[in-house]
């Protein structure tokens, strides 16, 4: 006699443990856009900023750390829509989490370096140096200097979605993940 199949009810930790991973994984697809509706902003803002006066002419290409802002940008821009659909799309596995880890931190530290190197480039334009007697750009050229100033903020912002994907993607590797084995072969040539 064939017994009917009957519908069992998950235990009350799966089930927190699934919500737990559908929230996570939400939360994290949504912070991988986000960082894309500040870094879009701060490279268009410096692609189009430029100044012409009687004291002469002033665009973002003039500097090299203008340039790299825009570039790092950009690669955040790309980064963050390409690992947004990937996150969303396919399914965790150990290889993917190192590789969104090792990524987030290297895009981290280059949004960081690229505000970074602007900011003093900024400073430098705000304040000069008179010690060198640099006097101060932005006197001359305003606009240029709020511009810029406005695309880095964004910039840093940006950053901050980054700090925290970094924080969310080694949480997911290290909680769900162990590291990697050693090899025997290289165990025997420790000792």
């Amino acid at each position: 006699m064939m017994r009917p199949i009957t519908a069992t009810a998950a235990p009350d930790n799966q089930e927190l443990e699934g919500n737990k991973t559908t929230f996570l994984r939400t939360a994290e697809t949504f912070l991988r856009l986000l960082p894309i509706g500040f870094c879009v902003p701060a490279l268009v803002l410096m692609l189009k900023n430029s100044e012409e006066n009687d004291h002469g002419s002033v665009s973002y290409t003039d500097l090299g750390a203008f340039r790299y802002l825009v570039l790092a940008n950009g690669i955040c821009a790309g980064y963050s829509l390409l690992s947004a659909v990937l996150v969303a799309v396919l399914r965790p596995n150990a290889l993917r989490a190192w590789t969104f880890f090792f990524l987030d931190q290297v895009l981290t530290y280059i949004i960081l370096s690229a505000g970074a190197s602007t900011m003093e480039v900024v400073y430098l334009a705000e304040n000069g140096d008179s010690a060198i007697l640099w006097s101060s750009a932005c006197g001359s050229f305003g606009q240029f200097c709020h511009k810029i100033k406005a695309s880095v903020a964004l910039t840093f912002v940006a950053l901050v979605c980054y700090v925290l994907l970094s924080l969310i993607s080694s949480y997911k590797l290290f909680s769900k993940f162990d590291v990697p084995a050693r090899s025997p072969a290289a165990s025997d040539t420790d000792q």
